[in-house]
């Protein structure tokens, strides 16, 4: 027979008492008996992690007492054909359960009437732990830890606080002190200067005519070297140089609304009517006239605006760099100078259609136009690149050669120059080439020799008899 456990009865009931009096949580519950698995409402009171019951509110005497350490608790649903089913809502129970951490020992079932009142006890079971109660301890002593290097830190802090305070003190007297020696000095002294400031009145006034002087020959001279540097072929130079730039800006401001002009007066409405039911003009024409306008207007626009925030920060003009982003987008004048023959000549066969003669003239009679007509307006990025090359070059003979701008600018002019001699030579053998066509074209049964591009076209003219006795190299 095993014998029964012993442990200390008087002080249960000391607890069991303070339990009824100071317990986390006190109420009835509904237990469910092991022996009949019945519910029996007791008393239970809930304190550090113990769980007592009592058969009724008044009972001095715990029925039973539960050792909470190491247990979980949970809501639990309500058994089958239990108040759920046919009992009124008010008399719902709900049930939650208390399971011990080791096998053999049945969970203990409760139950409640009200629901807020089970959430309440799970809770507070839950928290019933002496190892969350240890942990917690541990959390709070690191905490006051914490507080007390805080505060030794504050009060090592708070001397040398005090004792820089106390340093500032003695060096406050000692600064006291000497100016206190500083004043009786200053009244010795002062009766002798007042002596020495009735006698040298005369004096002040001799210095006060020299300081007057002094001050007119130093304004003198400063004027003098001012109009010597306004004569000087240096500033000369740079006024050149600005007026130049000035004149640049005004021309690409000039040339940018030509351009404009051309593709808002003529290529954009040109467009439109090639895209209209009866087109006067095709696209692939309209194409070949104005090839790449828009897009050097374009660029054109943001050169010239960059050219207009240079002039805002005059005097100090700088513009190597904004020829340097230029050249290489200016090749595209490759293109427009090797097509312009060609655009001319198919603008003069568009003009054969009455139609397009009529709908031109419309365009050409614009007053933004100022009477100039359609070819004059492709003529004008024909020059663009010859007036950057003769306004670098003016530009250069006005600049110093320690100039920072100088060799950016002389790089400009020679890439310029490169492009101006390219597109020369290619539009002289594109014109070669059409012309050594056309000739070909005139002949009925053709020639295929005129198709080699290395012949190249001298004059046109008659085929004298003479020409073919004598042998004579005549090339067409």
């Amino acid at each position: 027979m095993q014998k029964s456990v012993r442990y200390n009865e008087g002080h249960a009931l000391y607890l069991s008492v303070v339990a009824r009096k100071e317990g986390t949580k006190r109420g009835f519950l509904s237990k469910k008996t092991t022996e009949n698995s019945r519910w029996a409402e007791k008393h239970f009171a809930l304190y550090q992690n113990v769980l007592f019951y009592f058969e009724n509110e008044q009972s001095t005497r715990p029925s039973g007492i539960y050792l909470l350490e190491g247990c979980t608790c949970e809501r639990a649903p309500a058994p089958k054909g239990s108040a759920v089913t046919k009992e009124p809502v008010e008399k719902q129970q709900f049930h939650f359960l208390i399971i011990f951490g080791h096998d053999g020992q049945k969970p203990l079932e409760l139950r409640s009437e009200e629901e807020s009142d089970c959430n309440e006890w799970v809770e507070c079971i839950q928290q019933a732990s002496y190892s969350d109660i240890i942990i917690e301890r541990e959390i709070l002593m690191q905490k006051y830890i914490h507080l007390v290097q805080i505060m030794e830190t504050e009060k090592i802090a708070a001397n040398q606080l005090r004792t820089q305070l106390e340093d500032q003190d003695t060096e406050i007297e000692r600064l006291k002190a000497e100016i206190v020696v500083l004043n009786k000095a200053k009244e010795r002294i002062r009766p002798q200067q007042n002596n020495q400031d009735e006698e040298d009145l005369d004096i002040k006034k001799i210095k006060k005519v020299q300081s007057f002087m002094r001050g007119w020959l130093c304004r003198r001279k400063w004027k003098i070297i001012v109009q010597d540097y306004i004569c000087s072929p240096h500033a000369e130079s740079m006024r050149k140089r600005n007026q130049i730039v000035f004149s640049m800006v005004e021309a690409e401001t000039e040339y940018v609304h030509q351009l404009s002009i051309l593709v808002n007066c003529f290529l954009r409405p040109l467009r439109m009517a090639a895209s209209s039911k009866k087109p006067p003009i095709s696209h692939d024409d309209v194409s070949s006239i104005f090839l790449n306008s828009e897009t050097i207007m374009f660029l054109h626009e943001i050169f010239h605006q960059g050219l207009k925030a240079r002039i805002a920060n005059w005097p100090t003009l700088v513009l190597a760099d904004l020829f340097d982003i230029l050249l290489p987008m200016l090749n595209i004048y490759q293109e427009f100078v090797r097509n312009h023959q060609y655009s001319l000549q198919v603008l003069a066969n568009c003009k054969q259609n009455r139609d397009f003669d009529k709908l031109l003239k419309q365009y050409e009679s614009n007053a933004a136009c100022e009477g100039r007509m359609l070819e004059t307006f492709l003529t004008y990025p024909m020059f663009q690149i010859p007036r950057y090359i003769i306004t670098l070059h003016e530009l250069l003979a006005h600049t110093p050669h320690e100039h920072v701008e100088r060799k950016s600018l002389e790089f400009a002019k020679s890439k310029l120059e490169e492009l101006s001699k390219m597109m020369h030579d290619e539009v002289s053998d594109t014109e070669n080439i059409r012309k050594n066509l056309a000739i070909e074209r005139m002949i009925v049964e053709g020639c295929d020799i005129l198709l080699d591009t290395s012949q190249t076209f001298v004059r046109q003219g008659e085929l004298s008899l003479q020409h073919l006795l004598t042998g004579a190299d005549v090339r067409y």
